[in-house]
C-alpha cells in the first residue's frame, strides 16, 4: 500500500529541512497524543541509525513500532524504516526548491505485509483507501500550513 502527499511551502528549503528533521518536535506531538516514544541513539552514526520505539494501543490491540532513520541527505530529505507486527513501512521525505523562498515537500509511505494478519489489516485499510489517503494528505497539509508561522 502506498500513500503519497505533496505540498508547496512558502519557506526556503534549508528552513523546511530543519523543520522536517526536528525529531524532538515530532516526538512531543506523539506524546501529546498519548504515544510513549523512546529514542535510542546508541547505534547512531550522526543522525543515520537513530532509532525510536513507540508502543501504543489501537482498537484494543497492543502495537510496538520500531523505526530507524536509514538515510539522510542534507537539505534534500531522509528515509525512515519502521517495523511492527508483520508490517514494514518505508517513509520518505523529499524536498525540492521551487525558488529561494518556496519549497515542495513530498512525503511517501510504502507499507508492506510480512504476515497473514498484516495482509488482512492492509486489505481493510485499502477498503477505506479514500479516507486513509485523505487523512494522510491532511496531516501533511496541516504541517505545511503551520510551518511558515513556526519559522518566524
Amino acid at each position: 500500500m502506498n500513500l503519497t502527499a505533496r505540498e508547496d511551502i512558502d519557506a526556503p528549503k534549508d528552513a523546511v529541512f530543519a523543520a522536517v528533521t526536528d525529531f524532538d518536535r515530532f516526538e512531543r506531538r506523539l506524546m501529546r497524543r498519548g504515544i510513549d516514544v523512546l529514542r535510542d541513539e546508541s547505534h547512531a552514526d550522526g543522525l543515520v541509525g537513530l532509532r525510536w520505539r513507540a508502543p501504543f494501543d489501537w482498537k484494543g490491540k497492543r502495537y510496538d513500532i520500531e523505526g530507524e532513520l536509514v538515510s539522510i541527505e542534507p537539505d534534500d530529505g531522509f528515509a525512515v524504516e519502521a517495523h511492527s507486527s508483520g508490517l514494514i513501512c518505508l517513509g520518505v521525505v523529499d524536498l525540492v526548491a521551487l525558488s529561494k523562498t518556496r519549497t515542495r515537500l513530498m512525503v511517501s509511505l510504502d507499507i508492506r505485509a510480512t504476515s497473514l494478519s498484516a495482509r488482512l489489516l492492509i486489505g481493510s485499510l485499502r477498503l477505506a483507501g479514500g479516507t486513509i489517503e485523505h487523512r494522510f494528505q491532511e496531516r501533511v497539509s496541516s504541517f505545511a500550513r503551520e510551518l511558515p508561522g513556526a519559522l518566524g
